[in-house]
């Protein structure tokens, strides 16, 4: 075997320290060349980002304010897009270096190449410090002057009641409708939103068309004007009118517009509010939907709402065979509830006395759509029509003939309501600021801050709002419920008369818990009547884990 020598390597001295090397371009070494030649010339060792402590972002290049978490890789991207002279040379490497937190400072290590002479690419690993400087981000300005808002939209119904906005304010939260809002006021017959860009009203607009059925109109103001620029500086106002139409209200509709709708028995009950009324006439089950654009051009108002319905008790009830979709028909018979009270108790004869009057014994017979839920001796809700008045002039072109003196509505459950037990569920609320514009007293979530007489009727209202919830699978499919986590209701409920109570955010539009109503008290007679075994429970499976952590800050990054 014969040994073949390798090529013989030729080396040169160094042309500064003298060691030999590969000959090079430079003829210097790899150390030598770093002392000679520095890479890193044009970029800065120092720099700065600005934080707003308020939302807790980072100011981006050129103007735009970003979530980033410490040392993550959005912060890592715009301490990069701080430096300059960073285009020139190729970034092979970039981290953070520890620092103590509360040092305001950020160190980011750098790894670089560049060629330097011609096939010579040199490497350099080098430090940059930041400075965070704290400010306020444009919006947390606008929040902190106040009556900056650029956009206002003002939602307004009608009706004696705040049940619908206590409805839409979950639906808002539910699909985060909140997160651009940056201020929200209470007025009487509804609640304003105020947005620090036009885009995000419109936005708002559109999501309401989507839920519940409206018109709205457009205005703007001018503020100021600029001649030399041609530029100008508005406020834009859109205000938003619901229909004044509710779920189980009783509504007589105009002949023609009965004609257009599949000619529809006028006199029907509101069975679903959306972007669109479902209507039903329970005698007949037949029923319509009516878009908000047809509803405006014939508007008409409810003949009579929930807080009119009366409590009936079902003697007899005979379903058919006619169906339409849930609806059963049926035939019942019906009475008022106390139209049949004792007045002494069982002798030895085991005899007892009733008490009869004429305007409260009688034994009413109707025809209802609730067959498919109704048993001989529930409770069931209801219009009695026969004892009513109303101011209608569709109502009072009706044949006489097809009024029935009763209509019901729903089924009631009120032994349920007499036991003292409190509710494993909560909702979430928007929350407001303390002393924030237009705020004169405590409440609860988006409704309720205006106190005086109003704040009694709206824990009503609340209260029939979360009653609504648990009877109404439907209706609570479309809002997102919370597990209560063990918590005292009679502790947690907020005051009207104590505003110190409730949760102070530093955010105006933060989230926070609105606990539900403490149970009626309950006597030892009613203690003993057993609940009713067919009451829609709120199951554990429909709950959402707590979200006490949760903030707003977290959904816009998730977002």
């Amino acid at each position: 075997m014969e040994f073949i020598p390798g090529p013989a390597v030729h080396r040169v001295l160094c042309a500064d320290c003298g060691d030999p090397i590969v000959p090079n371009s430079a003829n210097l070494c790899i150390n030598c060349l770093r002392n000679t030649v520095d890479i890193t010339e044009g970029i800065p060792k120092q720099a700065s980002v600005s934080f707003c402590r308020n939302c807790e972002r980072f100011l981006a290049p050129p103007a735009q304010w970003v979530i980033a978490r410490p040392e993550s890789q959005e912060l890592l991207a715009i301490c990069l897009k701080k430096l300059k002279g960073l285009n020139r040379v190729r970034l092979t490497d970039a981290h953070f270096i520890w620092t103590e937190p509360h040092s305001k400072r950020l160190r980011v290590s750098l790894t670089i190449q560049k060629e330097v002479l011609t096939s010579t690419i040199l490497e350099q690993v080098f430090e940059i410090e930041y400075l965070v400087q704290h400010g306020q981000c444009p919006d947390c300005t606008r929040l902190a002057a106040k009556n900056t808002w650029k956009a206002l939209v003002q939602v307004r119904q009608k009706v004696p009641h705040k049940r619908t906005f206590l409805y839409l304010e979950q639906l808002i939260l539910k699909h985060g409708a909140q997160k651009n809002t940056i201020s929200l006021k209470e007025v009487k017959d509804g609640l304003d939103f105020f947005y620090s860009h036009r885009s995000h009203a419109i936005k708002m607009v559109e999501f309401l068309s989507g839920v519940v059925p409206i018109r709205s109109k457009t205005s703007e103001r001018l503020l100021s004007a600029d001649t030399h620029s041609n530029t100008a500086n508005f406020r834009f106002t859109y205000s938003v009118e619901i229909v004044p139409i509710c779920k189980d209200d009783l509504v007589c509709l105009p002949a023609k517009l009965a004609r257009q709708l599949g000619n529809i028995d006028p006199l029907t009950i509101c069975t679903r509010v959306g972007n669109s009324l479902h209507f039903l006439h329970p005698s007949t089950l037949q029923s319509c939907e009516l878009i908000a654009s047809t509803y405006w051009r014939t508007p008409f108002d409810s003949l009579a709402s929930v807080s009119d319905l009366m409590v009936f008790i079902v003697l007899d009830i005979e379903p058919s065979s006619r169906t339409h979709g849930k609806w059963v028909m049926a035939d019942a018979q019906v009475a008022l509830s106390g139209a049949f009270r004792s007045t002494g108790a069982y002798e030895d004869d085991r005899m007892m006395d009733y008490e009869t009057a004429a305007s409260t014994n009688q034994i009413f017979h109707t025809r209802t759509h609730l067959g498919g839920i109704l048993q001989p001796g529930d409770a069931v809700m209801g219009y009695h029509l026969s004892n009513s008045n109303f101011n209608s002039d569709d109502f009072a072109n009706l044949p006489v003939d097809r009024i029935p003196d009763v209509i019901l509505v729903r089924k009631a459950y009120p032994n349920r309501r007499k036991k003292n037990k409190s509710r494993n569920w909560r909702l979430r609320s928007i929350a407001k600021e303390e002393g924030e514009e237009g705020e004169t007293g405590s409440g609860r979530g988006a409704v309720g801050r205006m106190g005086g007489r109003d704040q009694k009727k709206v824990e009503e209202d609340y209260e029939h709002f979360l009653r609504d919830l648990e009877e109404d699978p439907e209706m609570r499919s479309t809002v997102n419920l919370y597990k209560a986590d063990g918590t005292n209701p009679e502790k947690d409920r907020p005051q009207a008369s104590d505003t110190k109570t409730l949760k102070k955010t530093q955010n105006t539009m933060d989230v926070d818990v609105a606990p539900a109503p403490i149970a009626e008290p309950v006597s030892e007679a009613d203690g003993e009547e057993e609940a009713e075994a067919d009451f829609p429970e709120v199951k554990l499976d429909e709950l959402l884990e707590n979200f006490d952590e949760m903030t707003l800050g977290e959904q816009e990054e998730d977002a």
